[in-house]
């Protein structure tokens, strides 16, 4: 690859790899230990990832259960859940926290398969717009030491990789909406 283009590769890839993190944290029926992700708790001050000051781990189909370091954090690492847009409620035995995912209704699913198409073409979007700002740089390179052909050239394959980025992105949204739409 050019490396002229590698840097909208990277820029493009960078928005692909946040919309595979932003979709792995979409609560589907099944419990999946990556919706915690973005869950913080208040560890002696600092916001800390739930994963950090605990050990996470799935041990039904539908159960996470979180097994903190600090016995003393369970307070906060419920209060961290309930603050945030998981829509669980945690329970806990005194040594460990479980979340239950409940199973998702038809009209539930059908608001997270639209959230989700929302969120690829968001990406798409952003996938786009860094061709665009390629296209420009390689406007402003006429009359420089680069021929119309060389321009023409990268023009294409900045395109080709545009196309590959938007292929990939439908196909993690198609992914994810069939694992939603599964009952």
């Amino acid at each position: 690859m050019n490396e002229k283009l590698k840097e909208y590769n990277d820029k493009m890839k960078k928005s692909f790899d946040f919309l595979k993190d932003d979709l792995a944290s979409i609560r589907a029926g099944r419990a999946n230990p990556h919706v915690l992700d973005k869950i913080k708790v208040d560890y002696y001050g600092t916001p800390t990832p739930i994963q950090q000051v605990g050990n996470v781990s799935v041990p039904e189909a539908r159960i996470i259960q979180i097994a903190p370091w600090d016995k003393t954090l369970i307070k906060d690492i419920e209060k961290a859940i309930m603050m945030s847009d998981l829509g669980i409620t945690p329970s806990n035995d005194g040594a460990v926290i479980r979340l239950v995912f409940p199973e998702l209704t038809e009209e539930r699913r059908k608001q997270l398969a639209k959230d989700i198409r929302k969120k690829g073409e968001d990406a798409k979007v952003a996938v786009r717009n860094v061709r665009r700002d390629g296209n420009e740089h390689l406007k402003k390179l006429k009359g420089t030491e680069v021929s119309e052909d060389e321009i023409n050239d990268l023009n294409e394959e900045l395109q080709k990789i545009t196309d590959k980025f938007v292929k990939d992105i439908d196909a993690a949204v198609e992914e994810k909406n069939k694992e939603i739409m599964t009952v």
